[in-house]
């Protein structure tokens, strides 16, 4: 059995950070634009900065990748892992200071054809909005491939995307193959199949020669019309999924997807929350105010943009949680839920 676990965040510097990710206990390097924490990563070799290190406790120091090439079984269990057996899932969050690139990831078909790319498909959930912030997601349903193609020679594309108005809280999924951007004021928990493929469609004409277009790929992902969906609710707003509450515990199923699935919890009075081992791998995201994880290894404080592993095979114990404290409970896939639309 293992303990919980944590990591020590990946800082990646964008163009479009910031320093709000101090809001989340942040360690950020003075005048850096940091638009990424990468909370849990196990990436290929090829990827600078893609695997998570164990922060504390008698694995400090070991990477995640050796974590499971030691002990698959008590890390995975049954969890469907990703390629090469690695952990399915890529969590991070995203500052947006400015608007992010319009983009989209490989396609299953643009996958098909070429074994060096994987899908890439995510969800987004917003942490904090500033008022009027938005995101884009998905071209309007009368757009065609002719339409998208006169407004990269316009410099108008933003202009045929969904534009959708979001609040702490809201859900919003982004299957692999749809054009979608963050906009300026969100700072979102993102959850991800593991891959880093990103195809840079339109920039807002910055015309920065350090981020160029990927306009051949991404003609070959990109969806349109009802072929951008796969099914599965695109947004869902916190508020509107009623609550399943019991002994302090308020939770809403934001999303539920064959690769990861995910609720949102809050806790209306001090609660304690079992901890036994179940055979899946989880992340838990503790987003606002102060928790601690207790078992035979000792205790693992989570504060407010604390991201922990909980093990397949986890040791029992108990989580405490102080009333306030909300936390997105990430649970990976595996055989018993793969099916599921």
């Amino acid at each position: 059995m293992l303990p919980p676990l944590a990591f020590h965040p990946i800082l990646k510097e964008r163009a479009w950070g910031s320093a709000r990710l101090r809001t989340l206990g942040k360690a950020l390097p003075p005048g850096a634009r940091i638009g990424e924490s990468w909370e849990l990563a196990d990436l290929p070799d090829s990827i600078a900065d893609g695997r998570s290190v164990v922060a504390g406790g008698r694995f400090d120091g070991v990477t995640l990748h050796e974590l499971i090439s030691a002990q698959r079984d008590d890390v995975l269990g049954i969890t469907t892992p990703g390629p090469d057996g690695a952990f399915p899932l890529l969590v991070k969050y995203l500052d947006a200071a400015e608007n992010l690139s319009v983009q989209v990831h490989p396609s299953a078909a643009y996958a098909r054809a070429r074994p060096d790319a994987r899908v890439k498909t995510e969800a987004w959930v917003v942490v904090h909005a500033e008022k009027g912030a938005k995101l884009y997601r998905g071209f309007r349903p009368s757009v065609t491939p002719a339409d998208f193609e006169r407004a990269l020679a316009d410099g108008t594309v933003v202009e045929l995307l969904e534009a959708i108005d979001v609040a702490r809280g809201d859900c919003i999924h982004l299957p692999s193959g749809i054009c979608h951007a963050l906009g300026a004021g969100l700072l979102v928990a993102e959850i991800q199949t593991p891959s880093d493929t990103t195809f840079r469609v339109w920039d807002w004409n910055r015309n920065d020669p350090a981020r160029r277009l990927h306009l051949e790929e991404a003609r070959a992902s990109l969806q349109f019309g009802a072929a951008q969906e796969d099914g599965i609710r695109a947004v869902t707003r916190t508020r509107d999924v009623a609550p399943s509450e019991a002994n302090g515990l308020r939770s809403r199923r934001l999303l539920r997807t064959p690769r990861f699935s995910f609720e949102w919890i809050e806790a209306t009075r001090d609660a304690r929350i079992p901890i036994e081992p179940t055979g899946v791998a989880e992340v838990w995201m503790h987003l606002e105010g102060p928790a601690e994880w207790r078992t035979a290894s000792g205790a693992l404080p989570a504060k407010g943009g604390s991201t922990v592993l909980r093990p397949a095979a986890v040791e029992p114990g108990e989580v405490l949680l102080h009333k306030g404290h909300t936390l997105l409970r990430v649970l990976c896939a595996s055989p018993l839920d793969g099916a599921i639309a």
